[in-house]
């Protein structure tokens, strides 16, 4: 019971962490606009950059990959202290990574349907990156790695953005992980590249813009 009412807490808090709306924030409180009327709608770091300017975008950036991170160092803390407070301290909860698995999606629904937005947000690739970096390194930085690669050679962050969620996948796979956080990665990023629909359809058409490049 102690660890279902901690499981409970645990994805409420990082459902809020996520939800969190930092590019709306910025947009409030740097030239008070609601950023969603503008570029491409979306909360995220690259809409940012097209409406705010560079050093507010690398804030919101900073700030969501951030609040991913936080959600699984959290779960990390946050059961086993439960745990060990309501019971004698024992091995490593085989429901453990379960709970980080759950918490890891909480913080992406979060981000991509915030309470405080009427259930609109980001596209969750910044916090998505978050989460790996805290849940597996390697698996986070080649993420990264295909990010970078993948900007610097097409200038579009969408593509980059999917491409590193795609990367995330074959490398969890590919290293020995917990089977949740495997399926943790595979779904988040599925939802991830779910949430770039829009730009899937401009990618096909040629019209998806570039780094630098404000969207038609």
């Amino acid at each position: 019971m102690v660890f279902w009412i901690a499981s409970a807490v645990g994805l409420a808090v990082a459902y809020l962490l996520g939800a969190t709306p930092s590019g709306y924030l910025a947009g409030k409180l740097l030239k008070g606009i609601d950023i969603r009327e503008h570029g491409s709608k979306s909360t995220g770091a690259t809409n940012v950059l097209r409406t705010l300017g560079k050093w507010p975008a690398l804030a919101v950036l900073l700030i969501d990959v951030l609040k991913g991170a936080a959600a699984i160092v959290l779960a990390h803390w946050f059961y086993p202290f439960v745990i060990s407070s309501a019971t004698s301290p024992t091995a490593l909860d085989p429901r453990m990574p379960w709970a980080v698995c759950l918490a890891g999606l909480a913080v992406l629904l979060g981000h991509g349907r915030s309470i405080w937005l009427n259930f609109t947000g980001g596209k969750s690739a910044a916090t998505g990156l978050g989460v790996l970096l805290a849940m597996s390194w390697p698996v986070g930085l080649g993420a990264a790695t295909a990010f970078a690669v993948t900007l610097a050679l097409f200038r579009i962050v969408s593509l980059s953005s999917m491409l590193a969620a795609l990367t995330a996948v074959v490398l969890v796979c590919t290293l020995e992980q917990p089977l949740p956080y495997r399926l943790l990665v595979v779904a988040g990023s599925l939802y991830v590249i779910a949430r770039h629909r829009a730009n899937i359809q401009r990618l096909l058409a040629g019209t998806e813009p570039r780094l630098g490049r404000s969207l038609g």
